[in-house]
């Protein structure tokens, strides 16, 4: 009898624990949120370029300075669809956080890292990975030093279309048009002043060829 009441106890929990496993409650959410979409502020940009690599900043404020990793990521050169102004934007792996975010202008200039052939070093006038803009002086080290041709001469094409956009902007500016229109004026007087002068050195010298 007691082996019977052990082995009906042991019954009735194995189909307890069995109940407990295959239970599966479904509690519908308190509060219902709906999706949100996320922007990246890229939305409006085309992507000319992208790459994989590393960049560092030069941490002028420590003493003494010293170069800085500021993360691993994928460099970008974004060109806003409709104003055309280009700049570089590099997240770091994982966070997205951002670590390099300024626009490109025609001063700029890549320099070579000693001692590195797959290096660049640059000044950036006004960056804003930390919100707030901000000088930075910049490297970035790629794979390979083929990798790191590609970015100089994207880079460097990118520079040139700011130029011809800059030069754009300055022949809608009115100032500048006067400007330029002045200067060709005082150009045009100077070339008439100079006609004028040589006509009366001609002038003189028959005169006195005929007078002989």
């Amino acid at each position: 009898m007691a082996d019977e009441r052990e082995a009906g106890d042991h019954d009735t929990t194995t189909e307890s624990v069995n109940e407990d496993t295959n239970h599966d409650p479904h509690f519908e959410p308190i509060v219902s949120l709906p999706e949100q979409e996320v922007k990246t502020l890229e939305e409006d940009e085309e992507e000319l370029f992208r790459m994989r690599a590393k960049l560092f900043r030069y941490a002028s404020e420590n003493d003494p300075p010293e170069w800085k990793e500021r993360g691993t990521g994928d460099v970008k050169l974004l060109k806003h669809k409709e104003r055309g102004t280009i700049r570089l934007l590099m997240r770091r792996d994982k966070t997205l956080k951002i670590c390099a975010n300024h626009y490109l202008t025609p001063s700029m200039e890549l320099r070579p890292n000693v001692g590195s052939d797959r290096a660049w070093v640059w000044n950036a006038p006004a960056d804003f990975a930390d919100e707030e803009p901000k000088p930075e002086l910049l490297a970035i080290r790629f794979l390979n030093k083929e990798n790191a041709q590609k970015f100089k001469a994207k880079f460097e094409e990118c520079k040139g279309k700011m130029k011809l956009n800059e030069d754009d902007d300055d022949e809608e500016n009115p100032d500048k048009v006067a400007e330029k229109l002045e200067e060709l004026s005082v150009k045009e007087d100077k070339k008439e002043s100079a006609k004028e002068e040589e006509c009366e050195k001609k002038e003189v010298t028959s005169e006195k060829t005929a007078e002989n």
